[in-house]
């Protein structure tokens, strides 16, 4: 069996790479996007408790 030239895999067309740098970009402005999203709900939570959170029957 004789591995394929790098040439000739799909992956190495530049509209390929092109796509996959595209792909990557919006890969990580949808993480960016999701993170920032726990920490606003969690900073958000945390106001809200506020100092009442320590003065609750145990």
């Amino acid at each position: 069996m004789t591995e394929p030239d790098v040439e000739t895999t799909p992956l190495a067309s530049p509209e390929n790479a092109a796509a996959a740098r595209a792909r990557r970009g919006r890969n990580l402005a949808i993480a960016l996007g999701l993170v920032g999203f726990v920490v606003l709900v969690y900073l958000v939570t945390v106001f809200r408790m506020g100092g009442n959170v320590l003065d609750r029957p145990l």
